[in-house]
């Protein structure tokens, strides 16, 4: 691969596939298997619990246990770590419900535990609890492969949902564009649930390379459409970036 990537499978076989020490940063938003305090509130179509009245496909997984997220995503962050290079960054979306979690994944995985970012959305606020807080921000957990080096990234952003989208939990460009800086200029960023294609469009605007892995094929299909209209619109990964590995497999 030169500029970007998306493979249709299972993410926990896909990346047993990649070689180790080749990605530079992972940067995603898997299911968060939230949408209420109970099971049941869990299990719902991925529809009602997140953007009601979308025609957009509904993904998979969405329905684990708190100690079921735990242990799936201990599993697929330990192969994020063993095909990150040293040094190397991982930046995981999440909500409030399911940070805990996921900082425990994280570190589970085999990463250093960073630090926690914030999208703050405006006009984005949920109903709160009586008494309590307006639900109005989503979290990213970030961690490292090891000692980092290099300029720091924002840590807070404000910014809307973004209109017309193309997934039912798209998240914003203005944070994603900056999270891909987490690897360097022409190199590969990771998004093991890629959804459609949105950090793969940051990572190629930004200059970076992008492989994605995606379970649903409806997505696959949105996300390569989508990473092909932004290569030919001149990225600059796109004509110039070198292969950093090759890999078998979807084109």
């Amino acid at each position: 691969m030169t500029g970007w990537e998306v493979r249709h499978g299972d993410t926990l076989l896909a990346l047993r596939e990649l070689g180790a020490g080749t990605v530079d940063a992972v940067v995603t938003d898997p299911p968060y298997s939230s949408g209420g305090a109970f099971r049941s509130d869990r299990a719902r179509p991925t529809g009602d619990k997140y953007l009601k009245g979308s025609q957009l496909p509904d993904f998979y997984g969405d329905n684990r246990s708190e100690r079921g997220l735990l242990a799936w995503a201990s599993l697929w962050l330990a192969e994020c770590w063993r095909v990150t290079v040293d040094g190397g960054a991982v930046a995981v979306w999440t909500d409030w419900r399911s940070l805990p979690t996921i900082t425990d994944a994280v570190q589970c995985g085999g990463y250093s535990w960073r630090g926690i970012g914030v999208w703050r959305k405006p006009q984005g606020r949920s109903r709160p609890t009586a008494g309590g807080l307006w639900n109005d921000t989503e979290f990213i957990v970030w961690g490292s492969k090891g000692r980092r080096s290099g300029a720091c990234l924002p840590g807070v952003w404000e910014a809307a949902s973004p209109r017309d989208k193309l997934h039912q939990t798209e998240k914003p460009q203005a944070a994603l564009r900056d999270l891909v800086r987490f690897a360097p200029e022409g190199g590969l960023v990771l998004d093991p649930f890629a959804g459609s294609g949105s950090t793969g469009v940051a990572a190629l605007m930004a200059g970076r390379r992008f492989i994605g892995i995606e379970l649903s094929g409806e997505y696959v299909d949105i996300s390569r459409r989508r990473l092909a209209a932004v290569a030919a619109s001149g990225a600059d990964v796109a004509r110039s970036a070198p292969a950093l590995f090759d890999v078998e497999g979807d084109a």
